[in-house]
């Protein structure tokens, strides 16, 4: 069967179980069990993630990166200034083309918060989150990679869909999210549409 690799952070980490469940029999879905965090983490650990199967060959990859890289803390600047996160965004793309020279890549957009929600020394602005997918998109399609929208469709979802001000661990979003990753992913292998199939992740993120 084939191979996926999902990477990502808590946006990944609300989906990803249930992408694997969907599709069971039709690929092989791998991810880390870690937030993956800023850009620099992820340039740094992309090989860890590549040696979680034996191989290391994959045929999709569907990673994001963004939502951590745009925090603002105790009303400072983002953690990553945005021309170093393009400077990441760019190294990160190299080292996918290196490490997966035959995958198909997909990026994800970060997704839509609820900025009012958040306290002041921990926050995020949809503001910096358009600014910073808008970079990162930019330079994913100069790498060939194709695009899933997820901020997008998070600005179609209720705020009902929310776990919490930043995540999307409910039902609604669960399901909202793993159609349209599946949607990529399948179009990326050549699979006909698969059942979804719900695995919740649960209340706490694996780091914000």
């Amino acid at each position: 069967m084939k191979n996926v690799l999902l990477i990502g952070d808590s946006i990944r980490i609300g989906y990803d179980k249930s992408v694997k469940k969907s599709l069971e029999g039709y690929a092989n879905v791998y991810f880390p069990e870690e937030n993956c965090r800023f850009a620099s983490y992820l340039l740094r650990n992309l090989h860890e993630y590549r040696a979680l199967i034996e191989n290391g060959t994959f045929d999709v990859i569907h990673f994001n990166v963004g939502l951590w890289d745009c925090l603002r803390l105790f009303e400072e600047e983002p953690h990553t200034p945005l021309d170093i996160y393009a400077y990441y965004m760019e190294r990160i793309c190299v080292r996918i083309k290196k490490l997966f020279p035959n995958a198909k890549v997909i990026f994800a957009t970060s997704t839509k918060v609820i900025s009012e929600q958040m306290n002041k020394n921990f926050k995020r602005y949809n503001e910096d989150t358009i600014e910073y997918n808008r970079v990162a998109v930019e330079i994913a399609k100069k790498h060939g990679f194709l695009i899933n929208d997820l901020y997008a469709l998070s600005d179609t979802l209720p705020e009902s869909a929310h776990s919490d001000a930043c995540h999307y661990y409910t039902p609604l979003a669960t399901k909202a999210f793993t159609t349209e990753v599946l949607k990529h992913v399948c179009n990326a292998l050549d699979i006909k549409e698969v059942e979804y199939k719900e695995v919740l992740h649960g209340d706490k993120p694996i780091g914000t």
